[in-house]
């Protein structure tokens, strides 16, 4: 197995409660991750964890697709919020979010530990680099409908 370790910060301009709010909401991965298409069977029962169903749409070539079916955890910790994913292929991913105030905003932490057999984590590490990076660019849109505000 290969591992990879992938961060990136920004800040967002908009409160660490709102912030936290919008990683906390399984429904806000639809687009916020360009990758997630569809998500399903949110159960809030368990205090601090927030457990979905989420569907990634992987394109190959620009023609084909394949539908990624993904049972994710969403652990709250402070301002924290983090994971992991199991997906097909035995590639593993620990994600974490950590919020902190930034003067008037938030200063977001995106980490992504991965590991996946040495042919895939290329692959699966360039997949997730460039979700990573949309996402900072979204959630700054989402949050203060100024995509530039990346630090």
């Amino acid at each position: 197995m290969s591992s990879k370790v992938l961060i990136d910060e920004f800040h967002v301009d908009a409160a660490p409660e709102k912030v936290f709010e919008h990683l906390t909401t399984p429904e806000n991965y639809i687009g916020l991750s360009p990758l997630v298409v569809a998500v399903s069977d949110v159960d809030r029962s368990e205090p601090r964890v927030v457990r979905y169903t989420a569907v990634e749409r992987f394109r190959f070539l620009g023609v084909f697709s394949y539908d990624n079916s993904i049972k994710v955890a969403l652990h709250t910790d402070g301002l924290s919020v983090h994971g992991q994913v199991k997906s097909p292929g035995n590639v593993r991913m620990a994600y974490r979010f950590d919020l902190a105030p930034d003067g008037t905003g938030t200063r977001v932490t995106d980490r992504l530990d991965m590991t996946a057999p040495w042919f895939l984590i290329g692959f699966a590490a360039g997949q997730a680099r460039k979700v990573q990076l949309a996402r900072a660019e979204i959630l700054a849109a989402r949050l203060t409908g100024d995509p530039s505000v990346r630090a």
